[in-house]
């Protein structure tokens, strides 16, 4: 049961659901819905074990492709809003955060000298201070707005992975839409319209993800989300202080 928890629905389901959403409107399309029969329920059956599949096939096809990026862009992209020279945030903001931080992992936060000095020195100080982050912001409750911006990623890096079986499915489907329009078997059959209503939706289908499932929508979520865990400080300051 821990496929239905909140993560796995909207991050690995959803994904999911689109991409197969081509092949679910040609089941709704063809199906016998006056008086359905044993094809029905079996094809029925048979698309709630693929959205299963699917999902593990999301998740990874998801991580395959977050190796991917992060090859391309030389490694794990490190978190940089706390350093002297990134002005995602303001200044006071950050030197406010690094100085938490500092005091939390026991070590002495770096000047903007010392970081042009000695920058793998500095970069080590910031990897313990997200890995502290990372490591006291695992409640979902307490830090709901990044565990939202962490489903986000999650949902569009997996969606991204899943592109090329979604386009794939959209060509499958209408291969198969027009096999029952000419052929017209007993078990589904489908009419001129809805032949057309079926490509339709195909077109609409691929080109969402042609132009929309996009690598940069993968790197912004991910932006997105290092940005919101560094303003868990916040959160983390508030009670250290209470």
């Amino acid at each position: 049961m821990d496929f239905l928890d909140t993560y796995s629905i909207k991050a690995r389901l959803f994904p999911a659901l689109i991409a197969v959403l081509p092949a679910f409107v040609l089941f709704l399309l063809a199906g016998s819905w006056k008086d359905p029969g044993l094809p029905e329920a079996m094809t029925a059956l048979g698309i709630g074990v693929l959205f299963y599949a699917m999902a593990d096939l999301a998740r990874r096809a998801g991580r395959d492709v977050q190796r991917k990026l992060f090859k391309e862009l030389g490694g794990f992209p490190a978190n940089t809003e706390l350093s002297h020279l990134d002005t995602t945030l303001d200044s006071g903001t950050r030197d406010r955060f690094r100085n938490f931080l500092a005091r939390q992992i026991g070590k002495t936060a770096p000047t903007r000298e010392s970081e042009v000095a000695d920058p793998a020195g500095a970069a080590q100080f910031y990897v313990e201070c997200y890995n502290y982050l990372r490591n006291n912001t695992y409640d979902t409750e307490r830090f709901r707005v990044l565990f939202n911006e962490n489903i986000s990623y999650g949902f569009r890096r997996n969606l991204y992975g899943l592109k090329p079986y979604g386009i794939t499915i959209n060509l499958l489907a209408v291969l198969a839409a027009y096999g029952l329009y000419r052929y017209q078997p007993a078990f589904a059959t489908l009419s001129q319209g809805q032949i057309f209503i079926q490509g339709g939706f195909a077109l609409f289908h691929a080109l969402y993800f042609i132009f929309a499932v996009t690598r940069g929508t993968v790197l912004d979520a991910s932006k997105t989300y290092a940005r919101q865990l560094t303003m868990c400080c916040d959160v983390l300051i508030r009670e250290t202080t209470a």
